[in-house]
């Protein structure tokens, strides 16, 4: 998946080129033991940076909102418009349960097939990676990473597996259905 999208991602503001939407793809606010989650934090920051430079014109917060009390698309927005973004840039998307369903919805529910995905390096890869299986024009802008974190690693290992998996299934499903 890192070679599949090696020249999707982006680290520079210059090099990017503009989209219309930029996508950020969901995580906590907080960590477990309370405190600001670094990578929510560096996302925000990022899908800020590239808004105030003109590289995209709107943002869609997409993620998990399943339980009662917790909803990323919308403490992310909040952040968003505390940060001077006018909410009518934001629009939400309460059902990126995961980063395929993220990327799908952005296709089918916002008829958008040319975006940027705004997370992490390692996040951004595997978005690339299930976009370009589904045909979509998708590049990625890699907000600041934290330092090495096994649990991450480890997590994201697991995610790519799954990822090849879903993708096959989809490609099943889809054949079959017509």
């Amino acid at each position: 998946m890192s070679l599949y999208s090696i020249k999707k991602k982006y680290d520079n503001i210059d090099e990017i080129p503009y989209n219309t939407f930029g996508v950020v793809l969901g995580t906590s606010k907080y960590l477990h033991g309370g405190g600001i989650n670094a990578y929510f934090k560096y996302r925000i920051d990022a899908a800020y940076f590239l808004f105030y430079h003109k590289k995209i014109r709107y943002i869609i917060v997409s993620g998990d909102n399943r339980e009662k009390n917790y909803n990323e698309p919308k403490m992310m927005k909040k952040e968003l418009i505390k940060k001077g973004i006018p909410d009518y840039f934001i629009y939400e998307d309460f059902f990126g349960i995961s980063t395929i369903h993220s990327v799908l919805r952005v296709y089918k529910i916002f008829n958008q097939k040319k975006f940027t995905i705004i997370s992490q390096k390692f996040h951004n890869e595997r978005a690339i990676f299930i976009g370009n299986c589904l045909g979509l024009d998708i590049i990625g802008f890699n907000a600041k990473n934290i330092s090495f974190d096994w649990k991450i690693q480890i997590r994201e290992i697991f995610a790519r597996i799954k990822v090849i998996w879903d993708i096959f299934l989809f490609f099943f499903k889809t054949k079959k259905l017509r």
